[in-house]
């Protein structure tokens, strides 16, 4: 079985280098499992469904009780930091034909150098289709400047300039086609159809096991793909109970969360008063089942660096495959709190899984995540929670394989 799961979520990284390529594979996985999509209808009684919103998407198991127990909502997001293509990315430059890129997020930028890079994205048409493309081979390539040029790079560190130094080349052709025309080759649409292009450089290297023991999970997207497979997989996974289980995956969480598709919009919100609705609850009655719920905000810890032991509070720092880690921060970047935190640990009791917890140095702010977002947009009370790993932001990073298993079974303790 454990060697199925990690194959799983290996096939998961690997599928889904952009937001929407991961929701069009987690949706695969829910319609085979029976689920029912809901985006473009109604929702109505079914024992299970989803709903789709471009990079986001909430999907359900419906409980048998839910007045009375509420949901059970855990949440993670489907973005990852990366370099975006820019609209009218075309140029040339000493013999190279090169794409501009726009920053998105807070991505470690020297990560991004030397590494062969695929382009996925998806194309809007005339029609109003949207149609997911990726070149799922390395077309691209950001190439560190020589030593030799550079002699101070190793004592003084590298510095990059964002506009000037992070552009990808991918052509020496003169006759190489614009980028618009590989689109259009690539997902076999006339370029007259075409009316918006959005797409990101990722690194193709494949998500693998690391390690003499193989105890690492090495791969790009880590953060916070690791959560959403484990939420996704644990509500496969479990059977219905008393309570309405739920996983809200959002995007534009590394941006702010502030879209319509991201934690700060209505989706999960809306979404929720629909399967109330569906069940005959009357608004008033959903007022009050939101009362009575409860969510895991799953988003990916920081793990002691063992280079930089400095950077941590060791008496609150996470290690790596030592359990999922439970996420405090008393001004309010995590949205843990004394009832969520007991939630969670008995979760992880029923589990029978070990659990950590994270507190960050006081001059070290820590990042914060949907958690504090979805319990003031919902008035739930929410528990801050994550998988520790090295590496956050990088274009790829590392978490430790039985952590993220762990967190599985946690969540599906949960949902229980």
């Amino acid at each position: 079985m454990t060697g199925q799961k990690i194959a799983s979520i290996c096939e998961q990284l690997d599928s889904s280098p952009t937001p929407r390529h991961l929701v069009d594979f987690i949706s695969r996985q829910l319609l085979k499992a029976k689920f029912v999509d809901f985006t473009n209808k109604s929702i109505n009684k079914s024992k299970s469904g989803f709903v789709v919103n471009a990079g986001s998407i909430v999907a359900w198991r419906t409980g048998t009780k839910t007045a009375e127990n509420g949901f059970r909502i855990v949440g993670a997001h489907t973005d990852s930091p990366c370099l975006r293509i820019k609209q009218n990315p075309d140029d040339k430059k000493f013999g190279f034909n090169t794409l501009s890129v726009e920053i998105y997020g807070s991505p470690l930028l020297n990560s991004w150098l030397d590494r062969d890079l695929g382009i996925a994205g998806h194309v809007v048409t005339r029609s109003g289709e949207t149609k997911l493309f990726d070149s799922h081979s390395p077309v691209a390539r950001i190439s560190q400047l020589a030593i030799h040029l550079d002699r101070e790079v190793t004592e003084k560190g590298l510095v990059l300039d964002k506009q000037l130094h992070l552009t990808p080349s991918w052509s020496t052709e003169r006759a190489a086609p614009s980028f618009a025309g590989w689109v259009a080759k690539t997902t076999k649409i006339k370029p007259i159809e075409i009316v918006h292009i959005e797409a990101q450089l990722y690194d193709t290297a494949k998500a693998a096991q690391v390690g003499v023991d193989s105890s690492l999970l090495a791969s790009g997207r880590l953060d916070n793909q690791a959560s959403c497979w484990a939420a996704i997989s644990a509500l496969l996974e479990s059977s219905a109970g008393h309570a309405t289980q739920v996983v809200a995956l959002f995007d534009h969480e590394e941006v702010g969360s502030e879209s319509a598709t991201g934690a700060a919009g209505p989706f999960l919100e809306h979404s929720l008063e629909q399967i109330a609705a569906s069940l005959d609850i009357s608004r008033v009655g959903f007022l009050e089942t939101l009362k009575k719920s409860s969510c895991i905000s799953a988003d990916n810890a920081h793990a002691v660096h063992p280079n930089y032991p400095e950077r941590h509070d060791l008496a609150n720092a996470p290690l790596i495959n030592h359990g999922p880690a439970l996420k405090l921060n008393s001004n309010q970047r995590y949205a843990t709190s004394s009832k969520s935190a007991a939630l969670f640990i008995a979760a992880c009791k029923r589990a029978k899984v070990a659990h950590q917890v994270f507190i960050s140095r006081n001059n070290l702010p820590c990042g914060t995540t949907i958690g504090p977002i979805t319990a003031t947009r919902l008035g739930i009370d929410t528990v801050d929670v994550g998988v520790p790993q090295l590496s956050m932001h990088s274009a790829r990073e590392v978490c430790g394989v039985k952590d993220l298993l762990s967190l599985q079974l946690a969540l599906k303790a949960f949902f229980k």
